[in-house]
C-alpha cells in the first residue's frame, strides 16, 4: 500500500515538512475532538468533497438567497441535517453566511462549539485538497475513523466579542490554552476558532507549512526563507482571497 501523502509523483519537488504536516492533520481528523466523534469528523470531511458536486448548492449560488432553493444536499451519513447544511454553505457559499443563517442552524441543534469544530475540519480538508489540486495530484483517501468520545471541553475564558461565536480575547489565553496565541498580535481569523482550541492548533500547523508561521503573519518584514519572497507570497494569498470572496 502506498504511504499516506506520498508526493513522489508530484511534477515539482515538495518540501518534506508539507507531507509531514498533512499526515498529522489526517491523523487528527480521524479521532474524536471536543464535540464530534472520529466517525462524525470523517463524515464532515466527506461532506466537504460532496459539496463541490452538490446540485442544491449549485442551484443556490444562482439565486439571490440560497434559502430560495428547496431540496436536499448530496449525502448525509452520520451527520445531522444542520451540520450537512453548514458544511455545504461553508464550502460553496461562505461569502453569504449571515447571522440569521447561523442562528437558523443553531435552532436546528448545531451548537456554537460544534459549529467551530466543524469549521476547523472543513478548513483542514479544503487546505489539503486544494494543495493536491494545485500539484495535479488526486485527493488523499479519507482516514478510517477511530473510536473515542469527545472531550466536551469549553474554554472558560471564551466570551462573546467580535463575531457570531464566543472567542478567547487576546492576552487571556492561559492555562491549557496558553500556547494558542504566539506573539502580541493575534489575527482575528485565528481567534475566531478559539472556542475549540485544537482547531486553532491545527490551523497554526497548516499555516506554518502552507503559508507562514502565525507569528510572522502580522510582521510584513519577515521573510520565510522559501522559493517565493514575502511580497510574492502575499500577492498569491491576496489573489486567492479575492477569488474566494474572503471578508479580509
Amino acid at each position: 500500500m502506498m504511504p499516506a501523502f506520498d508526493y513522489s509523483a508530484s511534477p515539482i519537488p515538495i518540501r518534506a515538512d508539507l507531507p509531514a504536516a498533512h499526515r498529522r492533520a489526517w491523523e487528527r481528523l480521524a479521532v474524536a475532538g471536543c464535540w464530534w466523534t472520529g466517525e462524525q469528523r470523517v463524515a464532515i470531511a466527506r461532506q466537504v468533497r460532496l459539496a463541490r458536486v452538490c446540485a442544491l448548492c449549485a442551484a443556490g449560488r444562482q439565486t439571490l438567497t440560497a434559502s430560495a432553493v428547496e431540496g436536499r444536499h448530496e449525502g448525509s451519513g452520520a451527520l445531522p441535517a444542520a451540520a450537512v447544511e453548514a458544511v455545504h454553505r461553508l464550502v460553496t457559499d461562505a461569502s453569504r453566511i449571515t447571522r440569521d443563517w447561523f442562528e437558523s442552524v443553531q435552532r436546528e441543534g448545531l451548537s456554537d462549539a460544534h459549529y467551530v469544530e466543524l469549521i476547523g475540519v472543513v478548513t483542514t480538508v479544503l487546505c489539503i485538497d486544494g494543495f493536491h489540486a494545485a500539484m495535479g495530484l488526486p485527493p488523499e483517501p479519507l482516514p478510517a475513523p477511530r473510536d473515542g468520545a469527545p472531550s466536551q471541553r469549553r474554554p472558560a475564558a471564551a466570551r462573546q466579542e467580535m463575531g457570531f461565536v464566543p472567542t478567547i480575547p487576546s492576552g487571556e489565553a492561559t492555562g491549557s490554552e496558553a500556547d494558542l496565541y504566539p506573539g502580541a498580535r493575534v489575527p482575528n481569523v485565528v481567534r475566531a476558532l478559539s472556542l475549540v482550541p485544537d482547531a486553532v492548533r491545527q490551523l497554526r500547523e497548516l499555516s506554518a507549512a502552507q503559508y507562514l508561521p502565525l507569528q510572522q503573519v502580522t510582521d510584513v518584514r519577515s521573510e520565510p526563507g522559501r522559493a517565493l519572497s514575502r511580497a510574492q507570497i502575499e500577492l498569491v494569498a491576496g489573489r486567492v482571497s479575492a477569488q474566494n470572496e474572503c471578508f479580509y
